[in-house]
């Protein structure tokens, strides 16, 4: 890193959500490139060449990206529909408008919703998406190219569905692909796009919907398929008591032990949601190292319940945090999540035990980095890290009278984000994004969801 250029942040505050959980009430923070070269309490060294740019950060909390596990960008321009309906029926309700998607309307909700969640501490995102209705263009793609434009870490869940209405599922019958078109195309878009090496940019994993929308044939064949590529696997599980009745009345078993026969347990494994879990279905996933990516508020917006986290964590499941869709997340922001996270999870039967601020953070953090199998190069800010990270800015009347930073930004208000870098890159400054003009992103997310509202109208 000798050779590198530098950039050093000094006198702020540092929790580093490193194995110990390392903090430093003011301390210093050098970037050499892309990577973390070094952190610690006080000034930076002294005598550190090709410095380029000096941070003074007095007033901040300096923490790990914002890692998101679960998301469906798409969804960015149908929001505010369908409010008080449960998953079933805003699924029914939604389809025939998320059938009509192309490849302008998914470009620009992908760039809404990755300028939402960038400008609030997010430097690695996911999108799980999985609706291709035929001629609708290269979605894939443009979801790709939007989150290389913000600038940011990426990880596309390429999605798919096969089981629709004339099936069993909810999907309407022109909304799915076949199972051989599905695993083709999925294939073609790890081997077009993902990227093994250790600052990737962008990563592909294999994801088929859920129980209820794909055939067991594209559960199992997707898994062989993940694993022979060396990708990770993701899908929808455990999110509802309709979906548990589901998986009784057509596979004669609940949706873990559903999952485990068609090989989709295992620690290349990470699946959205996880509410309605028993004590063996949380050992099952303890076992096979399964991770779970945990989303509070659409979890409570579609009144599914309350995901049983202290339990998973406390049986060594991994688990992040995840936006979930915008249709069900209105806000599309990742650091609120922290704070819901902890409240959601201490109406549960711990109460006050049930989460700290510093496993909160953890959760949006280090958490997220092992569900989507890149604990090794972020989630943390120890020497070697990619250089992702966010500067909070805590000094302001919302926060400055909370003597704790960690307890300040998970349990205040939404801090504002000063600075956040992405692989050395600063990508926010002072709350806005330097990669994207957001009110041309606005103007178009609002033109594209006009254009499907009209359209799924007309037909």
């Amino acid at each position: 890193m000798a050779a590198q250029r530098r950039t050093v942040i000094e006198n702020c505050a540092i929790a580093t959500v490193d194995g110990h959980d390392t903090e430093y009430a003011s301390g210093h923070v050098v970037l050499a490139g892309h990577r973390i070269e070094s952190l610690g309490a006080g000034a930076a060294p002294e005598g550190l060449e090709n410095v380029v740019r000096r941070i003074d950060a007095t007033g901040h909390l300096v923490t790990p990206g914002l890692i998101n596990t679960h998301h469906h960008f798409y969804q960015w321009i149908t929001r505010g529909l369908a409010t008080d309906h449960n998953l079933f029926d805003w699924l029914v309700a939604l389809y025939p408008t998320w059938a009509r998607i192309d490849e302008p309307m998914v470009r620009a909700a992908a760039q809404g919703s990755l300028a939402m969640m960038a400008r609030g501490g997010v430097t690695t995102a996911m999108d799980h998406h999985y609706v291709f209705p035929q001629g609708s263009g290269d979605l894939s793609g443009a979801i790709i190219g939007a989150a290389r434009d913000m600038g940011v870490r990426f990880t596309l869940a390429r999605g798919s569905m096969d089981r629709s209405e004339k099936d069993g599922g909810l999907p309407p019958d022109f909304a799915v692909e076949t199972l051989d078109g599905a695993l083709a195309a999925t294939e073609e878009t790890v081997r077009q796009h993902h990227d093994s090496s250790f600052d990737a940019m962008t990563q592909v994993a294999v994801a088929p919907c859920s129980p209820f929308s794909v055939s067991t044939e594209l559960l199992r064949d997707g898994a062989q398929l993940a694993r022979r590529l060396g990708v990770r696997l993701h899908t929808h599980g455990s999110e509802t008591v309709e979906e548990e009745k589901f998986c009784h009345e057509l596979f004669g078993m609940g949706p873990t032990d559903y999952f485990e026969s068609t090989g989709w347990l295992g620690e290349d494994v990470w699946m959205a949601h996880c509410v309605h879990m028993n004590d063996s279905d949380i050992a099952a996933f303890a076992r096979s190292r399964t991770g779970v990516a945990h989303c509070p508020s659409s979890n409570a917006r579609l009144a599914a319940g309350i995901a049983r986290v202290p339990d998973m964590l406390a049986a060594g499941v991994p688990v992040g945090l995840g936006v979930d869709g915008t249709a069900s997340n209105e806000s599309g922001e990742l650091h609120t999540e922290l704070r819901n996270a902890l409240l959601i999870n201490r109406l549960g039967g711990h109460r006050e035990a049930a989460l700290n601020a510093r496993q909160a953070l953890r959760l949006g953090t280090y958490g997220g980095a092992q569900v989507l199998g890149r604990a090794a190069e972020t989630g943390s800010l120890e020497p070697g890290k990619l250089a992702d990270l966010v500067l909070w800015k805590l000094d302001t009347l919302a926060h400055a009278s909370i003597a704790d930073p960690v307890t300040a930004l998970v349990f205040g208000a939404a801090a504002p984000v000063t600075a956040s870098f992405v692989n050395g890159r600063q990508i926010v400054e002072d709350g806005r994004l330097l990669t994207a003009d957001e009110e041309a992103i606005a103007r178009a997310t609002r033109d594209e969801a006009r254009r499907l509202a009209r359209i799924a109208a007309e037909a």
